[in-house]
């Protein structure tokens, strides 16, 4: 096998790395690096966290603070405009130190195992979409609610933030 030529068969399947990646190189690149991601830490005026509930196929479902992972020559910022535009729908003002940097690595997971998660102090510049905050029953991916205290079902990874959002 040729490595280089592999290489560059990869790459010739990539058009743009800073717009994302295709799933797969996305997959093959999350098993031999560190990914780095933002995550947003917003409050309301009564102290409550806004999370969002996610049910994807790299967690189990539950509760969870908005972040996403940065792209290939991404300025920081960008990322947190626009994971707030693409999971609240809004834009976000933001303090330019991370509340907390945190290094998450799951030995059982070959496949995204290993984060470097970055938390910003956000605040909320517009409303959100009322159409899809959580009022009763089972929660759907996508949906908000503010939260007072930590709940139970938020997804593990995110407990490391419980004394941000008690």
């Amino acid at each position: 096998m040729d490595i280089k030529k592999t290489i560059n068969l990869l790459e010739s399947s990539i058009k743009n790395p800073s717009k994302g990646l295709p799933e797969d190189v996305f997959l093959f690149i999350s098993r031999i690096t560190p990914l780095i991601n933002v995550d947003l830490l917003i409050k309301n005026k009564q102290g409550h966290t806004l999370l969002t509930w996610r049910d994807d196929a790299c967690f189990p479902a539950g509760w969870h603070i908005p972040g996403g992972i940065i792209r290939y020559k991404e300025k920081i910022s960008n990322r947190i405009y626009a994971v707030a535009k693409n999971e609240l729908g809004v834009s976000v003002r933001f303090k330019r130190d991370p509340l907390a940097i945190n290094q998450v690595i799951y030995n059982s997971r070959k496949t995204r195992g290993h984060f470097i998660s970055l938390l910003y102090e956000c605040k909320l510049v517009g409303s959100l979409d009322e159409n899809l905050k959580f009022e009763k029953g089972a929660p759907k991916a996508g949906q908000w609610a503010w939260h007072k205290k930590c709940p139970n079902n938020i997804i593990s990874v995110h407990k490391m933030y419980r004394k941000f959002i008690n």
